[in-house]
């Protein structure tokens, strides 16, 4: 199929992928995002040897590099901070780290600049009102009390998806795990040269972002979903540090600069579209953090949803043959992090994080 006209309900990481890929294709898109000031939280995010593939794929390896820092290895640690494997990372991109650590506005800029060279229409503080597909395309109503019509519209709007809602009214929304995972950047260490994680009752990881900056996660029980209030958050945060890694709590000093998420799964073991609408990323594969590959994945979901397009006849087609090439790999990650999550909570069998670890870099070397 050429020259469609294809609106993307969300202007994330999925969302902007697909817009540069479907662009380049030769097709029309535009993008709604539902906050006005399109922002993003200003700690990092790991990537791994699949991105950077895919990144020189869409032609933005460069940019993509230039913005983020390279690492080719992930340090396990016990509880008590003793290091117990150095699990190395496949190399999938000629003269090209395995993973980098790159800010998430960083990111966002590098994809949104991308996408709207390419061509796409980014449309700010707009929602779906309504959708109408009559087979022949979809009738699209926004809350700006705009309309317009579309051969096909992807929904690429994140775990608690409106577009999936709007599909699946009686599909089950994503499950809050009993965790959260809490963020702050802080000083690189001296030396940080890959991807530190520590097991215990509260996991934790240190990853370089930049020359001289890292990000600290943390992942905590946290089984009444509680709500923290901004004021007191870097306090919070503070006295959650497991103890090898107390001495960078000082570092955690501003309330705002704390990111603080419930960490809520999601997989949909159905069908991921409905007549010419189609779902990506954490709309339908919304994983935990523990392997570091939520927003590959969304990646990936774009590049091959682009690729479908172009080979099939029909959007059904095409769509039929993107779930297909991406369920098996999804629902590893999803259900491998959640085990380690469980693990971690005490509600499942511990997992070994190193061989879960090279596991996943096994799995994602490979093609999509």
């Amino acid at each position: 199929m050429q020259q469609l006209d294809i609106l993307i309900v969300g202007g994330g990481i999925g969302g902007l992928t697909a817009a540069i890929a479907l662009c380049r294709d030769g097709h029309q898109v535009t993008v709604i995002e539902r906050d006005p000031d399109w922002s993003v939280y200003g700690v990092g995010i790991i990537q791994q040897g699949n991105v950077l593939r895919a990144m020189k794929q869409l032609g933005l390896l460069d940019a993509y590099l230039s913005a983020s820092v390279g690492f080719d290895a992930v340090a396990v640690h016990a509880p008590d901070g003793t290091m117990v494997a150095r699990v190395p990372s496949p190399r999938l991109v000629e003269n090209c780290p395995a993973n980098v650590g790159i800010s998430r506005r960083a990111l966002q800029k590098v994809l949104a600049d991308e996408a709207q060279v390419a061509g796409a229409q980014i449309r700010l503080g707009v929602t779906i009102d309504r959708l109408d597909d009559d087979g022949e395309g979809v009738a699209v109503a926004l809350s700006d009390d705009s309309n317009g019509r579309f051969d096909i519209v992807v929904g690429a709007d994140g775990v608690h998806s409106q577009t999936r809602g709007m599909l699946f009214p009686d599909l089950a929304g994503p499950e809050f795990t009993g965790q959260a995972v809490w963020r702050y950047n802080v000083p690189r260490s001296e030396g940080l040269d890959a991807l530190h994680v520590y097991n215990g009752p509260i996991g934790a990881g240190l990853v370089p972002i930049s020359d001289d900056l890292m990000y600290m996660y943390l992942t905590t029980p946290e089984p009444e979903n509680p709500w923290y209030p901004t004021e007191g958050l870097a306090e919070v945060m503070r006295g959650k540090v497991p103890a090898p890694l107390a001495g960078l709590a000082q570092y955690i000093t501003e309330d705002e600069g704390v990111v603080y998420r419930p960490l809520d799964g999601l997989m949909v073991r159905g069908a991921w579209h409905k007549g010419r609408v189609v779902l990506l990323g954490d709309a339908v594969h919304a994983t935990t953090p523990h392997l570091g590959q939520g927003a590959g994945l969304a990646i990936e979901d774009a590049l091959v949803l682009a690729e479908e397009l172009t080979l099939a006849d029909t959007p059904s087609t095409a769509f039929t043959a993107y779930h297909n090439r991406r369920y098996e790999r999804c629902a590893w990650i999803v259900d491998t992090s959640l085990a380690i999550c469980m693990g971690q909570l005490g509600k499942g069998p511990p997992v070994d994080n190193a061989k879960a670890t090279a596991e996943m870099f096994g799995l994602v070397a490979q093609p999509i």
